[in-house]
């Protein structure tokens, strides 16, 4: 049986959807933002919601459980000090401390296999809670 790729140390396999929405993101710019959540019993990283081009920072966070772990990807428009429109994309590894030891442990163990799928991330961030992702630090990462 081969697992396409998977990260011998957790067994975790990636869904094809994961990627393809991923290159849809940075090719076409057709989300704003994806969140991703591993289906435990299948051990496998899923695509749990699509964002769009529409959708601001706010409604991004506001996806994110307060005690259950995610991944996500934002990109995120900006406008430089000489006045240049630029766009980063940013990796979040979503862990805050009200989720269950065993799956911090998990998406712990997995993320930098799945982060290595997304090619194109530009800045990762960790964040417990919302403090340390907040819009301000994520502009501070952007520059």
């Amino acid at each position: 049986m081969e697992m396409d790729d998977a990260n011998s140390a957790s067994g975790m396999a990636v869904n094809d959807e994961c990627k393809m929405r991923f290159l849809e993101l940075k090719a076409k710019r057709s989300y704003r933002f994806i969140v991703f959540k591993i289906e435990e019993n299948i051990q496998q990283v899923m695509v749990e919601k699509l964002g769009g081009p529409k959708e601001k920072y706010d409604d991004f966070s506001a996806c994110l459980p307060h005690n259950e772990c995610r991944y996500a990807v934002f990109d995120f428009d900006f406008t430089t000090d000489e006045n240049v429109q630029k766009s980063k994309i940013f990796f979040i590894a979503w862990s805050p401390d009200t989720s269950r030891v065993r799956s911090k442990m998990l998406y712990a163990s997995s993320k930098d296999r799945f982060r290595r799928e997304l090619d194109g991330v530009q800045v990762e961030l960790q964040a417990t809670d919302a403090s340390e992702m907040s819009i301000d630090i994520v502009k501070e990462r952007a520059f």
